[in-house]
């Protein structure tokens, strides 16, 4: 399978790259610094999100896309939404047909219509990004696009660790151990998102991956 990963040189994206490359899977690496990944099987395509660059070229040959974008790096939360339209729009064009979202874990509910990212506690470095990928979750929601989409948010706490290939798949709900940790290593999250690129299990909806 050839993989494109939009978001490639990121550090869920780069993860996600190693990943797929393990499987024996081909890889398009998608990102402004693209252009400096070296490794086999990896094609790389340099595109600024913020530009009018052509995702249908950047996306060329791909059997799916994969998009870890989160605005981070330079504040720009906006470009997460936004890119969320852009592919939603663009990709049908393409000969790809299917995308897998790198969400976030503040949309996920703690309790009956109280989400993670309105608790007290929740850390406000994270906030702004967590606002714009439930931003995000809205514009796949109210699309009418004919792409297959997927929308996958991973726990809480989700941090480089090792790679166990062990996790649960749950909705809505955020996920939590028996002592209310709700944790996932990057390691494993990225096995989460490629094990679902190769069985295609879910459409249309936001899954969400934990321990």
């Amino acid at each position: 399978m050839k993989i494109a990963i939009i978001g490639a040189t990121g550090w869920i994206g780069s993860t996600l790259m190693n990943e797929a490359l393990n499987r024996d899977h081909k890889v398009i690496a998608i990102s402004r610094g693209a252009k400096n990944i070296e490794k086999q099987g990896v094609t790389t395509h340099p595109l600024d999100l913020l530009t009018d660059g052509s995702i249908k070229d950047a996306v060329a040959d791909a059997d799916i896309v994969i998009a870890a974008i989160g605005g981070r790096a330079k504040s720009n939360h906006e470009i997460v939404s936004s890119t969320a339209q852009r592919l939603l729009k663009e990709l049908p064009k393409s000969d790809v047909k299917r995308l897998i979202w790198v969400g976030g874990a503040g949309s996920l509910e703690v309790a009956p219509g109280v989400k993670l990212v309105s608790v007290p506690d929740f850390p406000a470095e994270y906030k702004d990004e967590a606002i714009a990928q439930g931003q995000a979750l809205d514009v796949f929601r109210n699309s009418d696009s004919t792409l297959d989409w997927l929308f996958v948010s991973p726990a809480a706490e989700i941090f480089p660790g090792e790679r166990t290939g062990i996790y649960r798949v749950g909705g809505e709900q955020l996920l939590s151990d028996d002592q209310g940790n709700s944790k996932i290593s990057v390691e494993d999250y990225a096995v989460a998102l490629i094990d679902e690129a190769e069985k295609s299990q879910h459409h249309n909806k936001r899954i969400g991956v934990a321990y």
